[in-house]
Parts: C-alpha cells; sequence; structure tokens
C-alpha cells in the first residue's frame, strides 16, 4: 500500500513539473512573439516631416507616388494628418502608424539686436 501512494505522489510530481515547463516555455514564446511584432524603436521611427523620399518608399504600402504625396503635404502636426489630409488611405496608415513619427519642428526665433538709445544729453 505505501508503495502504491509513492508511485502516486511521484507520478503527480512529474506530472506538476512537466506542465509547469510547458507553461513557462508557452508564456516566454509569447512574450517574444509580441516583443518582435511590438512597436519599432524610437530610434528607428521615420520622421514623416523631415525624411527623404528614399525612407518614405522604404515603408511598406508606400511607393514613389505616395511619398512625394506625403512630402507635398508637409508640414503635420501628428502622424493622423496623413489620413486627415487624405494624403494616404486609412489601411495603408494601420501598416505603417507603429513605424513613423511627425516631430515637429519649431522655428527659431531671429534675435534682432534692438539699437538702445545712449544717453544724448549734452555736457
Amino acid at each position: 500500500m505505501l508503495q502504491k501512494s509513492v508511485r502516486i505522489l511521484v507520478a503527480l510530481l512529474a506530472l506538476t513539473l512537466f506542465t509547469s515547463a510547458a507553461h513557462t516555455q508557452a508564456t516566454s514564446t509569447t512574450k517574444a512573439a509580441a516583443t518582435k511584432a511590438g512597436k519599432t524603436p524610437k530610434s528607428k521611427l521615420v520622421d514623416i516631416n523631415s525624411a527623404s523620399k528614399d525612407a518614405l518608399d522604404a515603408l511598406p504600402g508606400i511607393g514613389a507616388a505616395y511619398s512625394q504625396k506625403i512630402i507635398d503635404g508637409r508640414p503635420y502636426n501628428s502622424k493622423h494628418d496623413l489620413v486627415a489630409k487624405n494624403i494616404i488611405p486609412q489601411a495603408t496608415y494601420d501598416g505603417i502608424k507603429g513605424q513613423i513619427i511627425a516631430h515637429r519642428t519649431t522655428a527659431k526665433k531671429s534675435s534682432t539686436k534692438g539699437s538702445t538709445l545712449k544717453d544724448a544729453t549734452p555736457k
């Protein structure tokens, strides 16, 4: 009777170890797939306000015609302006929205040195 109980205990322990190992492997595979299919790192994002035609052409679904339309439609306040301004269709935007960014360019104010009036009182 004792041997039968020990065998059952060993079998349950082995089953527990195998299921936890399978669960861990499935979780790590899911995380790796999510990371791989996730967003593009910021350093790799294409700025639609300053990118060259070649850089825009490299985006999936963007060819020569769309890249020229993107360049002609500049500047953009947000990347969604591509759809709002009817530059590209929604389906194309959905395919590239994780790979683009629209940095706003701020115009530098020119610093003009004003002429200061010197005290012109006679001595």
